[in-house]
């Protein structure tokens, strides 16, 4: 059983910075797939960014290309999310997905059906 725990969430005005981590346990970090999805109120969960066990591949929604970036410290067992020039529509619940992939990864974890293992979520909020 794997438990992830965000954090990092919090109230920024648009155009700030936050940097959201996820740090889930277990001893097997560095062979999970990590993602990170976020629902705002009213609106279906969405996928914002993933990454596979090395950190050697990712894929990002298109809405946060240029301004999101996932990256992870297998060695610190943890996830992260850099969120740059945030905007107002940012505004969200933001949640980090795993599942177990030491090998074969491919697009289809950029889908919330790939994952097993969601954490509780932390939220972000962006004023304008």
């Amino acid at each position: 059983q794997v438990q992830l725990v965000e954090s990092g969430g919090g109230l920024v005005q648009a155009g700030d910075s936050l940097r959201l981590s996820c740090a889930p346990s277990g001893r097997t970090f560095s062979s999970y797939a990590m993602g990170w999805f976020r629902q705002a109120p009213g609106r279906e969960r969405e996928f914002v960014a993933a990454i596979n066990w090395s950190g050697g591949t990712t894929y990002y929604a298109d809405f946060v290309k240029g301004r999101f970036t996932i990256s992870r410290d297998n060695a610190k067992n943890t996830v992260y999310l850099q969120m740059n020039s945030l905007k107002p529509e940012d505004t969200a619940v933001y949640y980090c997905a795993a599942d177990f992939a030491p090998s074969y990864y491919s697009s289809r974890y950029t889908h919330a059906y790939a994952y097993n293992y969601w954490g509780q979520g932390t939220q972000v909020t962006v004023s304008s």
